[in-house]
């Protein structure tokens, strides 16, 4: 059986190594001010073998909002469009760029019991902003299909 929080922890810490960016869990960073990335796990859907048999394969649908906002140092400080759709190529990147000479994914996303054999942007809402928070936000879900190593 593939353990979706092993798979929640993997996926948190390729977007955090290879963007050098905090992530949260489902709640802000602790002790962060923006930016950051919010990461929540939004879907699961089993396939293959009934689900009593614990080699079934998985797809996880994950969240991924960055957040861009005031520094409360910087008085006037407010969150921007331009940092929240860089932010958004940075986590693209970090999940689906690959190296183009071997077609290998340039950030390996390592988890105990499972291999990722599929990684897609699975749909991008796009940016919201909250402006008496001075704060923007902008959406992708993507989507990882494991197989049991």
């Amino acid at each position: 059986m593939i353990e979706r929080r092993v798979v929640t922890t993997a996926v948190a810490s390729l977007l955090a190594a290879a963007s050098g960016m905090k992530v949260g869990r489902g709640a802000t960073p602790p002790n962060s001010e923006p930016p950051y990335y919010l990461l929540t796990r939004i879907s699961t859907t089993p396939s293959g073998p009934p689900l009593a048999d614990e080699n079934e394969d998985l797809s996880l649908v994950y969240q991924v909002t960055a957040v861009s906002g005031p520094t409360t140092t910087t008085p006037g400080s407010y969150g921007a469009t331009d940092q929240t759709e860089w932010m958004a190529d940075k986590a693209h990147a970090a999940f689906l760029a690959r190296n183009p000479a071997t077609g290998q994914w340039l950030h390996a996303l390592t988890i105990p019991g499972a291999k990722c054999y599929a990684r897609s942007l699975d749909t991008e809402p796009g940016g919201s902003s909250a402006p008496p928070d001075a704060i923007i936000s902008n959406v992708q879900r993507f989507r990882f299909d494991l197989t049991p190593a």
